[in-house]
């Protein structure tokens, strides 16, 4: 089989599978008489395998994946797949999180009129110290009266310091949070955010079944290869 002829069923270029050879992500060819290379079934399993991997896990971890098959190491390849799960469950619980915390704030009270920083940390049963480390965080951006110096919170502040509350109380960290409430502000609220978190679900089940996809490609390819040789795998040159 030539490169063209493995290329040509996913639309690749010859290049690109002579690049794919080189990184490890196909096993190693033989050459013709001539010195072109000539693959084999294998390749063509190995490829597949991989294309299916790449939505899935990503084209790094993907590729980790396929070197790790073709040095013999499959147990380094599972657990790059365990991995890889476990960040995709870690996104699930993140997105739930995020979703109960908007419930939690959905329909925000009517404020009547701005607060101080007092009575708003009393409202949350935080300290004052709290709420002024998330404003240097950037999860909170109260103007200051210009007369007094004090600290003044709007409603669209309340707002984001019960959603930086309730994810704190999650267990995420500021870092983590402060993304989400920009995104809150960017949005206008919480509501015009329902359509990012349907899409964020949405990308999370593709990737999801993406990952069944490439599981079912890289079984065929681990069935198609020859057995390791006795001892484990080859040491490395």
């Amino acid at each position: 089989m030539r490169p063209v002829d493995l290329a040509r069923e996913h639309g690749l270029s010859t290049q690109a599978i002579r690049n794919y050879e080189d990184a490890g992500i196909l096993p190693a060819t033989g050459r013709s008489p001539h010195g072109y290379r000539a693959y084999a079934p294998l390749h063509a399993q190995a490829l597949r395998a991989f294309l299916a991997l790449v939505p899935g896990h990503g084209h790094q971890t993907a590729t980790s994946i396929m070197q790790a098959v073709n040095r013999d190491a499959t147990e380094d390849a599972l657990r790059l797949i365990d991995e890889s799960h476990g960040q995709l469950l870690d996104d699930r619980r993140t997105l739930q999180a995020v979703e109960a915390a908007l419930h939690d704030l959905a329909p925000v009270p009517q404020e009547r009129g701005d607060t101080f920083i007092g009575p708003l940390a009393k409202r949350l049963g935080i300290r004052p110290a709290t709420l002024r480390k998330w404003e240097r965080a950037g999860l909170v951006r109260p103007r200051r009266d210009p007369q007094t110096g004090y600290r003044v919170y709007s409603a669209a502040d309340v707002r984001d310091a019960r959603l930086a509350h309730q994810l704190r109380r999650g267990g995420y960290l500021l870092e983590q949070i402060a993304p989400l409430i920009a995104q809150v502000r960017s949005a206008g609220g919480v509501a015009p955010l329902e359509s990012t978190l349907h899409g964020w679900q949405a990308r999370l089940s593709a990737r999801s079944r993406a990952m069944l996809t490439g599981a079912a490609a890289l079984e065929a390819y681990l069935s198609y290869r020859p057995a390791p040789p006795e001892g484990g795998p080859t040491a490395p040159a």
